[in-house]
Protein backbone atom coordinates (compact mmCIF):
# COMPACT_ATOMS: atom_id res chain seq x y z
CA UNK A 1 0.00 0.00 0.00
CA UNK A 2 1.25 3.32 -0.65
CA UNK A 3 2.40 5.44 2.49
CA UNK A 4 -0.10 8.50 2.41
CA UNK A 5 -3.28 5.69 1.96
CA UNK A 6 -1.63 3.67 5.46
CA UNK A 7 -4.18 3.83 7.94
CA UNK A 8 -5.68 7.37 8.59
CA UNK A 9 -3.09 8.96 6.59
CA UNK A 10 -4.97 10.31 3.78
CA UNK A 11 -6.65 12.73 5.44
CA UNK A 12 -3.97 14.73 6.28
CA UNK A 13 -2.64 14.26 2.95
CA UNK A 14 -6.07 15.36 1.42
CA UNK A 15 -6.07 18.69 3.27
CA UNK A 16 -3.01 19.49 2.58
CA UNK A 17 -3.00 18.97 -0.92
CA UNK A 18 -6.93 20.12 -1.94
CA UNK A 19 -5.99 22.82 0.26
CA UNK A 20 -3.05 24.04 -1.50
CA UNK A 21 -4.83 23.47 -4.83
CA UNK A 22 -7.92 25.27 -3.24
CA UNK A 23 -5.35 28.97 -2.61
CA UNK A 24 -3.60 28.75 -5.56
CA UNK A 25 -6.29 27.61 -8.10
CA UNK A 26 -8.40 30.69 -6.82
CA UNK A 27 -5.58 32.83 -6.86
CA UNK A 28 -4.71 32.04 -10.16
CA UNK A 29 -8.76 32.08 -11.70
CA UNK A 30 -9.60 34.98 -9.40
CA UNK A 31 -6.83 37.12 -11.02
CA UNK A 32 -7.16 36.01 -14.63
CA UNK A 33 -10.86 37.27 -13.96
CA UNK A 34 -9.37 40.11 -12.42
CA UNK A 35 -11.72 40.12 -9.53
CA UNK A 36 -8.75 40.47 -6.88
CA UNK A 37 -5.44 42.33 -7.03
CA UNK A 38 -2.00 40.17 -8.38
CA UNK A 39 -0.24 40.81 -5.07
CA UNK A 40 -1.85 38.81 -1.76
CA UNK A 41 -5.26 38.88 -2.02
CA UNK A 42 -6.28 37.43 1.20
CA UNK A 43 -7.65 33.99 1.09
CA UNK A 44 -10.09 31.00 2.19
CA UNK A 45 -9.43 27.64 3.80
CA UNK A 46 -11.43 24.24 3.90
CA UNK A 47 -13.32 23.51 7.14
CA UNK A 48 -14.82 19.70 6.42
CA UNK A 49 -11.27 18.20 5.72
CA UNK A 50 -9.67 20.57 8.29
CA UNK A 51 -12.43 19.30 10.79
CA UNK A 52 -12.26 15.46 10.12
CA UNK A 53 -8.29 15.90 10.85
CA UNK A 54 -8.36 17.10 14.01
CA UNK A 55 -11.24 14.80 14.83
CA UNK A 56 -9.25 11.86 14.19
CA UNK A 57 -6.10 13.55 15.75
CA UNK A 58 -8.23 13.67 18.77
CA UNK A 59 -9.12 10.28 18.68
CA UNK A 60 -5.64 9.17 18.21
CA UNK A 61 -4.15 10.95 21.34
CA UNK A 62 -7.06 9.60 23.19
CA UNK A 63 -6.06 6.21 22.36
CA UNK A 64 -2.65 6.61 23.36
CA UNK A 65 -3.37 8.64 26.88
CA UNK A 66 -5.87 5.06 26.99
CA UNK A 67 -2.87 3.19 27.11
CA UNK A 68 -0.51 4.97 28.55
CA UNK A 69 -2.15 6.42 31.43
CA UNK A 70 -0.87 9.83 30.58
CA UNK A 71 -2.82 12.79 32.21
CA UNK A 72 -3.61 14.93 29.02
CA UNK A 73 -6.79 14.12 28.13
CA UNK A 74 -7.99 17.37 29.17
CA UNK A 75 -5.67 19.18 27.28
CA UNK A 76 -6.48 17.29 24.33
CA UNK A 77 -10.36 17.76 24.63
CA UNK A 78 -9.59 21.48 25.23
CA UNK A 79 -7.54 21.70 21.58
CA UNK A 80 -10.75 20.07 20.46
CA UNK A 81 -12.89 22.27 21.22
CA UNK A 82 -10.66 25.35 19.85
CA UNK A 83 -10.83 23.39 16.51
CA UNK A 84 -14.06 22.92 16.22
CA UNK A 85 -14.11 27.44 17.05
CA UNK A 86 -12.04 27.41 14.70
CA UNK A 87 -13.90 25.89 11.82
CA UNK A 88 -16.56 27.71 12.86
CA UNK A 89 -14.58 31.11 12.18
CA UNK A 90 -13.58 28.93 8.74
CA UNK A 91 -17.41 28.67 7.93
CA UNK A 92 -18.04 32.72 8.85
CA UNK A 93 -15.30 33.68 6.59
CA UNK A 94 -16.46 31.68 3.85
CA UNK A 95 -20.34 32.62 3.67
CA UNK A 96 -19.81 36.27 5.10
CA UNK A 97 -17.38 37.71 2.13
CA UNK A 98 -15.62 40.77 2.77
CA UNK A 99 -17.72 43.12 0.42
CA UNK A 100 -20.86 42.26 2.12
CA UNK A 101 -21.27 41.75 5.73
CA UNK A 102 -17.56 42.62 6.48
CA UNK A 103 -17.93 42.59 10.60
CA UNK A 104 -18.97 39.10 10.56
CA UNK A 105 -16.19 38.32 7.87
CA UNK A 106 -13.69 40.22 10.07
CA UNK A 107 -14.66 38.20 13.50
CA UNK A 108 -15.01 34.80 11.82
CA UNK A 109 -11.26 35.62 10.58
CA UNK A 110 -10.20 36.55 14.28
CA UNK A 111 -11.68 33.45 15.21
CA UNK A 112 -10.46 31.22 12.98
CA UNK A 113 -6.46 32.31 13.36
CA UNK A 114 -6.57 32.92 17.11
CA UNK A 115 -8.35 29.52 18.12
CA UNK A 116 -5.92 28.09 14.91
CA UNK A 117 -2.76 29.15 16.64
CA UNK A 118 -3.94 27.99 19.98
CA UNK A 119 -4.90 24.84 18.74
CA UNK A 120 -1.88 24.20 17.38
CA UNK A 121 0.30 25.06 20.50
CA UNK A 122 -1.68 22.54 22.61
CA UNK A 123 -1.38 19.40 20.00
CA UNK A 124 2.55 20.05 19.94
CA UNK A 125 3.48 20.61 23.68
CA UNK A 126 1.38 16.75 23.85
CA UNK A 127 2.80 15.85 20.88
CA UNK A 128 6.40 15.62 23.12
CA UNK A 129 4.37 14.40 25.98
CA UNK A 130 3.20 11.72 24.35
CA UNK A 131 6.20 10.55 22.74
CA UNK A 132 7.53 8.01 22.24
CA UNK A 133 4.38 7.30 21.42
CA UNK A 134 2.63 9.29 18.11
CA UNK A 135 5.44 11.08 16.28
CA UNK A 136 9.40 11.14 16.23
CA UNK A 137 11.09 14.14 17.81
CA UNK A 138 11.85 15.26 14.34
CA UNK A 139 8.09 15.77 13.43
CA UNK A 140 7.16 17.28 16.91
CA UNK A 141 9.96 19.72 16.15
CA UNK A 142 8.59 20.43 12.62
CA UNK A 143 5.31 21.21 14.56
CA UNK A 144 6.61 23.80 16.68
CA UNK A 145 8.51 25.62 13.82
CA UNK A 146 5.19 25.78 12.01
CA UNK A 147 3.43 26.88 15.23
CA UNK A 148 5.75 29.66 15.62
CA UNK A 149 5.84 30.77 12.42
CA UNK A 150 1.91 30.56 12.49
CA UNK A 151 1.90 32.35 15.96
CA UNK A 152 4.26 35.19 15.07
CA UNK A 153 2.42 35.82 11.13
CA UNK A 154 -0.99 35.95 13.31
CA UNK A 155 0.09 38.83 15.06
CA UNK A 156 0.98 41.58 12.15
CA UNK A 157 -2.05 39.73 10.10
CA UNK A 158 -5.04 40.99 12.47
CA UNK A 159 -2.78 44.43 13.45
CA UNK A 160 -1.81 45.70 10.22
CA UNK A 161 -5.36 44.87 8.58
CA UNK A 162 -7.16 46.75 11.71
CA UNK A 163 -4.36 49.63 11.15
CA UNK A 164 -5.17 49.58 7.52
CA UNK A 165 -8.66 50.63 7.66
CA UNK A 166 -9.57 47.25 6.42
CA UNK A 167 -11.79 48.40 3.64
CA UNK A 168 -14.49 46.03 2.15
CA UNK A 169 -12.86 46.21 -1.27
CA UNK A 170 -11.10 43.05 -3.26
CA UNK A 171 -9.24 46.17 -5.22
CA UNK A 172 -6.53 48.28 -3.46
CA UNK A 173 -4.29 50.83 -5.18
CA UNK A 174 -0.52 51.70 -4.17
CA UNK A 175 -1.85 55.55 -3.70
CA UNK A 176 -4.61 54.22 -0.78
CA UNK A 177 -3.98 54.99 2.10
CA UNK A 178 -3.07 52.01 4.46
CA UNK A 179 -1.62 50.40 1.51
CA UNK A 180 1.11 49.09 2.86
CA UNK A 181 -0.11 48.07 5.82
CA UNK A 182 -3.00 45.95 3.99
CA UNK A 183 -0.32 44.12 2.12
CA UNK A 184 1.62 43.05 4.98
CA UNK A 185 -1.29 41.92 6.19
CA UNK A 186 -2.27 39.90 3.21
CA UNK A 187 0.85 38.07 3.56
CA UNK A 188 0.89 37.19 7.05
CA UNK A 189 -2.36 35.45 6.05
CA UNK A 190 -0.71 33.47 3.62
CA UNK A 191 2.18 32.93 5.39
CA UNK A 192 -0.33 31.43 8.88
CA UNK A 193 -2.79 29.69 6.80
CA UNK A 194 0.12 27.78 5.04
CA UNK A 195 1.80 27.43 8.47
CA UNK A 196 -1.55 25.29 9.61
CA UNK A 197 -1.28 23.63 6.07
CA UNK A 198 2.09 22.00 6.84
CA UNK A 199 1.21 21.47 10.70
CA UNK A 200 -1.69 19.46 9.74
CA UNK A 201 0.88 17.37 7.13
CA UNK A 202 2.87 16.15 10.24
CA UNK A 203 -0.19 14.31 11.43
CA UNK A 204 0.39 11.91 8.73
CA UNK A 205 3.42 9.95 10.49
CA UNK A 206 0.98 9.17 13.24
CA UNK A 207 -2.26 8.94 11.50
CA UNK A 208 0.05 5.53 9.64
CA UNK A 209 -0.35 3.54 12.54
CA UNK A 210 -4.21 4.58 13.27
CA UNK A 211 -7.62 3.53 11.79
CA UNK A 212 -11.20 4.78 12.88
CA UNK A 213 -14.07 3.00 12.34
CA UNK A 214 -17.35 3.59 11.53
CA UNK A 215 -20.43 2.12 13.98
CA UNK A 216 -23.97 2.09 13.91
CA UNK A 217 -26.38 0.91 15.76
CA UNK A 218 -30.22 0.49 15.45
CA UNK A 219 -31.93 1.08 18.50
CA UNK A 220 -34.97 -0.83 19.32
CA UNK A 221 -38.73 0.95 19.28
CA UNK A 222 -41.75 0.59 19.45
CA UNK A 223 -44.25 -0.93 16.96
CA UNK A 224 -46.82 1.81 16.40
CA UNK A 225 -48.72 -0.19 14.05
CA UNK A 226 -49.21 -3.62 14.64
CA UNK A 227 -49.30 -6.48 12.03
CA UNK A 228 -53.67 -7.33 11.57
Amino acid sequence: MVWFMEGMCFLPTFLVVWSSSTFIVSYIIAVSRRDVDVIFPYIRMLCIAAFSTMYTEYKFVEGVLQKTGANYSKCNKASFVLGIISCLGMCLVATFQVTTITIVHDVGAFVFFISGVVYAIIQTVIGFRIRPYGSTEYMCLLRVVFTAVAAIAVVPTIVCALLSGNKPSLHWDSSDKGYTLHITSAVCEWVTAFSFVFFFLTYIQEFRHFKLDLSVHLSEYPRLLQPE
